[in-house]
């Protein structure tokens, strides 16, 4: 595993191959605190991105890597590191150069996945 790269466990709904972070269900523990509406996109092997891709439409859990720089919030601290100045995640491009729906989008790279109980993607 690279230096710079976290194993996490996320629930979620994907589509084609965007992965939204969802809440998942109270008895599930939390490894890592992602807000849910985040989005990755899905790198793998080709069996298991069909494997997702074939699950569409229902809650799942994908276990890979991403970059730590994803988890710790960016920014300069202060007031005790209750306030930070800058480092947010863009929304939206100040220009139009940026049409790519993948624009600043943080990468998964899945290694396994499971299906979550009662759960369902909207």
């Amino acid at each position: 595993m690279p230096s710079d790269s976290e194993r996490v466990s996320l629930p979620g709904c994907s589509k084609n191959r965007t992965f939204v972070v969802a809440e998942g269900p109270e008895h599930e523990p939390k490894q890592v605190v992602i807000a849910p509406g985040r989005r990755f996109r899905l790198e793998g092997s080709k069996e298991i991105l069909d494997e997702i891709k074939r699950r569409e439409g229902r809650m799942i859990e994908v276990t890979g890597l991403i970059r730590k720089a994803v988890i710790s919030p960016g920014g300069i601290p202060i007031a005790g590191g209750r306030i930070r100045i800058g480092g947010s995640v863009p929304r939206q491009p100040i220009y139009d150069a940026a049409k790519d729906p993948a624009y600043n989008q943080a990468i998964i790279d899945v290694s396994a996945w499971r299906l979550i109980d009662g759960g369902s993607c909207k």
